[in-house]
């Protein structure tokens, strides 16, 4: 089991504030049509301990897995056989959301940078620099956020996933529980 000390944002009690967050790899196994397209079987997310044992909090934001974003709380199974800890079950949303862009046109990446920029969200690029894995905070205007992107894909420059849309961000919207 690979492990990271590194100060992480807490907002919960499940780490003394004072402490740097032990992290901890999560594989979460991806379903065939993404595996193919991701040319892997599983993602790994950086997780840290909750005070529920088998708990976990997600402590990045996933490229591929559907339905989970950073601060949401997981139950995992220890996978004797692959000796790592695999997802088991979503418990709860932890506020942010996931939303994934592809870069089509390399003019496209000013253009996502400072739209991010501005809405103070945070985002991980794969190697190949196409693929953006965006956390949208709780505070931000997502309908806002969504409308802007929304433009540049509209002039073809990057193509967008929600991939895992918070309460508040699902509301603001107008969407419903099912669209998580």
């Amino acid at each position: 089991m690979s492990s990271e000390t590194s100060r992480v944002p807490n907002g919960d009690d499940s780490v003394p504030k004072d402490e740097p967050e032990r992290l901890y790899k999560i594989a979460f196994d991806l379903p065939d049509e993404i595996a193919d397209w991701a040319r892997a079987s599983s993602e790994r997310l950086w997780s840290g301990k909750t005070m529920v044992r088998m708990e976990v909090r997600v402590r990045n934001t996933p490229f591929y897995v559907k339905g989970i974003s950073f601060g949401d709380t997981v139950r995992v199974r220890a996978d004797h056989d692959r000796r790592e800890l695999v997802f088991d079950e979503f418990v709860s949303e932890g506020g942010h959301s996931t939303v994934r862009i592809i870069i089509k046109d390399d003019g496209a990446t000013d253009a996502a940078n400072a739209v991010l920029r501005s809405f103070e969200c945070s985002w991980e690029v794969d190697p190949t620099g196409h693929l953006w894995a965006i956390d949208v905070p709780p505070h931000v205007d997502y309908s806002s956020l969504r409308a802007d992107l929304l433009r540049i894909a509209g002039e073809g420059k990057i193509g967008i996933e929600e991939g895992a849309l918070a309460r508040a961000h699902r509301d603001g919207i107008g969407l419903s529980e099912t669209d998580r």
